[in-house]
């Protein structure tokens, strides 16, 4: 099978295109795979560690504000589908796949011009403007959730088969456990909040989280913190101001991004985190509790409908954006870490909206649309 995939900006994006392109190669090793994406995106990163080819496109979202900017950086865009179109007919690709956001305009733009097959995969409980602009002339539509169906309703051959990740729920012996703790100078004696902000980071968690490590807050539980790559200096040169080596902090580890999430959120016995659909699918997978502090939008307010589904599961607590401060986010971790039955009866509850083979469920629906055709 020949293979484009759209996936950019962030790795709620990126990680469901890889996970369905390997995926594709496990039944078929000869398949050719070309991802599209931006230079300014994570895609840089985790295509290439993924061993997958990246074209690179102008591709920009479009703002709520008009602006000559956002004008440009539309005709950029548009501009940018005659690149694919150009790829596509060196290519020859049997399938377009998407995984939503800004890339999909051009790349789905050019797809649909050479009637080359789409089909689009939708994370968010609420469909982003891409999904909803390109989802009647897929062939099918993949959501991750229930709701999802709901708001895109009168666009046919929506199937739920929830979202792909690389994330599994794993065993992991307590050997294994206390390595990986030994690496990060943490220990088993107290439990691990795991807090992250997504691939980019997030500053308002990060503004939070740094004040309960500069007020040893955090002396009955441990922190795995991960900044995201661009505020990790931000962080360390605000601890430093206090006399604090980032490297050398009690209970606390501070990295700028995780690689073997896999193994920490198995581990964790509590996250701390934004509300993206990626994220909610991991937490239902490896079935742990969370602290969800939802991602503002100026639109539809999509991470907090998704922490909102967890929440009524009682399997997670919200704190909105405006509200989160350091006092109330300590106290909510406190009150949660004080009783491990109940962080175990939480998580067991996230797992309702865990979905089993869903890299498979899509491989066979792609594959039924293009053995019909």
């Amino acid at each position: 099978m020949r293979v484009i995939i759209s996936a950019a900006g962030t790795g709620g994006h990126i990680n469901p295109g890889i996970a369905i392109a390997n995926k594709i190669k496990e039944h078929e090793p000869d398949s050719e795979i070309v991802f599209f994406g931006t230079e300014r995106g994570l895609e840089n990163d985790l295509v290439p560690r993924a061993g997958y080819k990246l074209k690179t496109i102008e591709a920009y979202g479009i703002q709520p504000k008009p602006s000559f900017t956002n004008l440009k950086n539309i005709i950029k865009t548009m501009n940018s589908r005659k690149v694919v179109k150009k790829f596509i007919d060196e290519f020859k690709p049997d399938v377009v796949i998407g995984t939503g956001g800004y890339i999909c305009g051009p790349v789905f733009a050019a797809a649909n011009s050479k009637k080359i097959p789409t089909f689009l995969h939708e994370s968010n409980a609420y469909p982003g403007r891409a999904v909803k602009m390109f989802a009647k002339k897929a062939k099918k539509v993949f959501v991750g959730f229930e709701a999802a169906k709901k708001n895109l309703s009168g666009i046919e051959n929506v199937i739920l088969t929830g979202t792909p990740t690389k994330i599994k729920k794993i065993d992991i012996s307590s050997e294994r456990k206390e390595k990986i703790l030994k690496e990060y100078k943490l220990t088993s004696d107290k439990p691990i909040v795991l807090v992250f902000g997504g691939s980019q980071g997030a500053q308002r968690i990060n503004e939070a989280v740094v004040d309960i490590v500069i007020n040893s807050m955090n002396k009955n539980y441990q922190l795995i913190w991960a900044t995201g790559p661009k505020q990790y200096d931000i962080i360390k040169t605000r601890l430093e101001d206090s006399n604090i080596d980032i490297e050398n902090i009690p209970n606390s580890k501070i990295i700028p991004y995780i690689y073997n999430m896999e193994e920490l959120i198995n581990i964790c016995d509590l996250s701390v985190c934004r509300s993206g659909a990626m994220t909610i699918t991991e937490i239902a997978i490896v079935e742990k509790p969370a602290i969800f502090i939802p991602l503002p939008s100026v639109g539809a307010n999509r991470q907090e409908d998704n922490a909102r589904v967890l929440e009524k599961l009682g399997a997670a607590r919200v704190i909105l954006n405006q509200d989160l401060n350091s006092d109330i986010l300590n106290k909510y971790v406190e009150e949660m870490v004080a009783d491990k039955n109940n962080l175990v009866e939480m998580g067991k509850k996230a797992k309702a909206i865990a979905m089993e083979n869903v890299e498979e469920k899509i491989y066979e629906e792609i594959k039924k649309s293009l053995d019909n055709k």
